[in-house]
């Protein structure tokens, strides 16, 4: 999610985009312990009741395994996967290091409505984490790293129409695709010449002048002479996140999977290399194997273990706002590539998600960015819902520099990781806690792994 102007301190801005030496090469990679077969029953510990946490339970428990879920919340999907944009984005998979963006970012520099915020948060390690994002704005980094996250997306993509004729849950899910609509003819030639790296990964789109996008999206009629083109990926999704959330804990917990909720973990066992329980405040949980699915508090957490993973916590704002006027409303997803906002259907809700802000750990709800979802809201669909009675949202997308999420084997021979999502991980949910149950389960997954565990990082 994304919003309001660019707020960048004198400092930070050469360091992030030009102080780029010490980072241009790839890092040091770290030895992970070999797996052993592990096709047994175990007892399995999930870290974190979010969409990616709930995802590894469900796997798990298909395995036979026995599992609990942890979370310091009062239920699931209550922090990052609460309010997200809505969007499974299967075939728009692209990572936010790209080539493009340093000049984008000075672009953005004092608009009064960019997607793009930083503030300085007072850690050296934002610092970092800037100089990584921003040493994978490459030709050759965003080819790799959009590999990685296309494999994921698509075995998502895969398992969701799986998972969707095996359970049959209902959240309000629509299968019509999205549209990424451009207002700026510049940006949307830019994005043309772009676009052909979905060919290469047989990603379908169709490119639309105004007239196709308002054939898609009746209600963007009203603004026909802005739409300098736009491109429809049919293969993409929507859905309430948070509903698929609480449906798919209710059918874990029907099947025996046992959630743990105010439980505020503060840290682990150890003996050599294997974790033996995890401490709560006032609990500790022990069991055969763990998995971490914290998002943005996976770094924190797992540093108690001397393992650096390197996930910011970017935010993102979002209202849910009461539909009034279905003729107004949008259909599916509309991406507005001028401020990167999107705005989802629901069924009698229209979620507007965008922004994203690197400030730290502190969730406010600032005035100006509301105002800029309502903005974009008005000038795409007027007069289609209740701004009034919006909810208005702000959570932490876990994000690494590369974009891609860190899925599978830590030094622990029993721990495990699946986060690192950032925006992606209601797309990628599926897929990765499948993939990472397989390699818990036997070393062995259906898709490549070898790039996508802690090893591509210095640990």
């Amino acid at each position: 999610m994304t919003k309001s102007s660019l707020h960048i301190a004198t400092p930070v801005f050469p360091v992030v985009f030009f102080a780029l030496s010490n980072h241009s090469k790839q890092p040091a990679r770290c030895t992970l312990p070999s797996l052993p077969n592990k096709e047994t029953v175990m007892h399995v510990i999930v870290l974190g009741a979010g969409v990616v946490g709930t995802a590894t339970a469900y796997y798990l428990n298909k395995l036979g395994h026995q599992v609990t879920v942890i979370d310091r919340t009062q239920g699931v999907a209550d922090e990052t996967s609460y309010g997200n944009a809505g969007q499974l984005s299967f075939g728009y998979t692209t990572p936010w290091a790209a080539p493009n963006v340093p000049m984008k970012a000075l672009k953005w520099l004092g608009k009064e409505h960019s997607p793009l915020i930083i503030k300085p948060d007072g850690s050296l390690f934002q610092l970092e984490w800037l100089a990584k994002m921003t040493a994978n704005c490459t030709s050759a980094a965003y080819a790799r790293n959009q590999s990685r996250m296309m494999r994921i997306s698509e075995y998502s993509r895969h398992l969701l129409h799986q998972f969707e004729a095996e359970e049959g849950l209902n959240f309000e899910q629509r299968h019509k695709g999205t549209l990424h609509l451009f207002r700026d003819k510049e940006l949307f030639t830019q994005h043309q010449k772009q676009m052909g790296v979905l060919d290469s990964f047989n990603v379908p789109y169709q490119e639309l002048d105004a007239d196709g996008a308002i054939q898609f999206e009746p209600a963007l009629a009203h603004i026909r002479h802005q739409i300098a083109g736009a491109f429809q990926l049919p293969n993409d999704s929507t859905g309430d996140c948070r509903l698929f959330t609480q449906k798919l804990a209710q059918l874990c917990q029907e099947r025996g999977v046992n959630f743990l909720f105010n439980r505020t973990i503060v840290g682990f066992n150890t003996s050599g290399n294997r974790i033996t329980s995890v401490q709560t405040r006032t609990e500790t949980h022990t069991a055969d194997a763990f998995v971490c699915a914290l998002g943005s508090f996976s770094r924190p957490m797992l540093a108690q273990l001397g393992l650096k993973l390197p996930i910011y916590p970017i935010k993102g704002y979002s209202l849910t706002i009461p539909i009034t006027d279905e003729s107004k409303a949008p259909q599916s997803t509309v991406l507005d590539e001028t401020y990167k906002v999107a705005l989802t259907r629901f069924d009698k809700r229209i979620r507007v998600g965008g922004m994203a802000e690197l400030s730290g750990y502190e969730i406010r709800l600032p005035q100006v960015h509301r105002e800029t979802l309502m903005q974009v809201t008005n000038e795409l669909f007027p007069g289609s819902g209740s701004l009034q009675e919006a909810e208005y949202w702000s959570g932490l997308r876990p994000v690494t520099p590369d974009s891609t999420p860190i899925i599978g084997a830590t030094r622990f021979e029993n721990l495990f990781t699946n986060t690192g999502h950032g925006t992606l991980g209601w797309t990628m949910s599926l897929g990765s806690g499948k993939t990472t149950v397989d390699l818990l389960h036997s070393g062995k997954a259906e898709i490549r792994t070898d790039d996508l565990s802690m090893a591509r990082y210095s640990c």
